[in-house]
């Protein structure tokens, strides 16, 4: 009798790689997720594709870019003909539970609190949910961060707590069957509840200050000066950061403990399954003078961590050093389950990767940014970026402002703006070739002439009404028919093609 097919998701929200101790932050205290990376292959260069949630998980949870998908700003629903990881799976009689944050209804930043299509309504808990759940007084005191000051405040209280408990029922009402579980957690996210002894564990901690506390962003575009000026009251050294600090780091110490409780439901009832665990960005905390996340490449914001387990598929104690990308969590999880990925995805399986983390999956990484929210007016508004990353070197693009070039090798700190340097002008230049290539591949819609017309591109092409003269149509057999010929009204025989 074959084993089940199995695979649990588990993700946080705004979580640096530096935030677990298994990423070489001793201070941190975070020990199940720790231990699971000793069980586990740990990616050492992950990265979201947006630094912002909803787009964040737009991305993850259905391997097309945000761009592409609808959601390239918080608020920002899916597109109607977008297939979420449930839809696909279930339509191929996999049994699918989503238990927590959501964030792609386009609603606001709680949900509708309905299960959406292909996910197990039972299981269903996104933060209108918990609200719901609560008095007016309790949900009060759920969005105030000085709630931690409370003695009387429990875990049973906190959202972390309530989704690790459905995650647990999910697991021991399915075990042995076919499924996939995203357990999806706020936490540590503000306003970063938990009880004590979490919420006093950092109270004396002090956050390691690295050089990039210090830029001065002389030679940085300035979006970045902007959005450091406008945090210049916001140091990390008033009393107030200090204790925001330790209760968001209490938060990540907490949420990696109801983590620990899921882990051992999964060890006891799916002690085979693929596990993903992941979180959607990070935060700059302070570094290039910035906090928060937004339309920055950093790796402070950009770069998560990534680690997982398959017993007796994947090694453990393993670390791949390949740049990787959430736009391949879709991929991967379609190929585990023996699916074929579909066109209109634009990642891959990573399984390869993941059974022998010396290959890599792909050559370079991509990051986006279009805005932060719709619903406000804040966070720098309208900042469309794209950036690649080999590994070694990041370009990135700001269209409205300058451009960014660093070597990660040589400057771990992201301090030295290489774009205008002669000796890395090759370099400069094949990125850039490459970043727009990937923009025209993916259809991305605000792709045109001025992406390859910058300051320093001194070979660029003249401008044109035109630009490349390509037609790029979608690829989604599974789920409509094939788009037509606009010339012929016929089949398309090539997705992409000169118009």
């Amino acid at each position: 009798m074959r084993k089940p097919r199995q695979i649990i998701l588990i993700m946080t929200d705004t979580q640096r790689t530096d935030m677990l101790g298994c990423y070489g932050n001793l201070g941190m205290k975070t020990p199940c997720l720790d231990a699971l990376s000793r069980e586990s292959v740990r990616f050492e260069k992950a990265y979201t594709c947006q630094p912002v949630c909803g787009p964040a998980r737009s991305a993850l949870f259905t391997g097309i870019w945000p761009h592409s998908n609808g959601s390239w700003a918080n608020n920002m629903a899916l597109g109607d003909n977008i297939k979420t990881l449930g839809q696909r799976l279930r339509d191929q009689g996999l049994h699918c539970g989503y238990v927590g944050k959501w964030h792609l209804d386009g609603s606001d930043y709680f949900g509708l609190g309905r299960c959406p299509d292909g996910w197990d309504p039972q299981y269903w808990y996104d933060m209108r949910c918990y609200l719901e759940e609560l008095s007016e007084s309790d949900r009060l005191r759920s969005r105030d961060m000085m709630t931690n000051n409370q003695p009387t405040l429990t875990s049973e209280f906190t959202y972390a707590h309530r989704c690790s408990d459905r995650a647990i029922a999910f697991l021991r009402q399915h075990a042995g069957k076919d499924f996939l579980l995203v357990v999806s957690y706020d936490e540590p996210h503000h306003p970063s509840l938990c009880p004590q002894p979490f919420s006093q564990m950092y109270k004396d901690y002090q956050w390691p200050r690295t050089a990039n506390h210090a830029d001065s962003l002389e030679q940085k575009p300035e979006h970045q000066r902007v959005w450091a000026a406008s945090m210049a009251s916001q140091n990390g050294d008033t009393e107030q950061d200090r204790q925001l600090l330790a209760y968001y780091l209490g938060c990540n110490s907490f949420v990696d403990h109801q983590i620990g409780r899921v882990l051992t439901a999964v060890r006891q009832q799916a002690p085979d399954a693929l596990l993903i665990y992941t979180s959607d960005h990070g935060d700059a905390l302070y570094s290039h003078k910035i906090t928060n996340k937004g339309p920055v490449a950093y790796d402070e914001v950009t770069r998560v961590p990534l680690i997982i387990r398959w017993p007796g598929q994947a090694p453990g104690n393993a670390v791949c050093r390949h740049p990787v990308s959430h736009i391949d969590i879709t991929a991967t999880i379609l190929d585990a389950f023996d699916l074929p990925v579909p066109e209109d995805l634009d990642g891959r399986s990573m399984l390869a990767t993941v059974r022998d983390p010396s290959i890599a999956t792909n050559r370079e990484i991509f990051i986006e940014f279009g805005r932060y929210e719709v619903d406000h007016d804040g966070f720098g508004g309208f900042q469309p970026m794209r950036a690649i990353c080999d590994g070694r070197h990041k370009l990135v693009i700001n269209l409205l402002s300058s451009d960014e070039l660093y070597d990660l090798d040589r400057d771990s700190q992201e301090l030295v703006n290489l774009i205008e340097s002669p000796e890395h002008r090759s370099i400069r230049d094949q990125l850039h070739d490459r970043l727009l290539d990937w923009m025209n591949r993916t259809r991305d819609p605000f792709r045109g002439y001025y992406w390859e017309r910058r300051a320093w591109r001194t070979d660029a092409r003249a401008a044109t009404w035109d630009y490349t003269g390509m037609t790029r149509q979608r690829e989604n057999e599974q789920y409509e028919p094939r788009q037509l010929d606009y010339a012929t009204g016929l089949p398309m025989v090539n997705a992409v093609r000169p118009k």
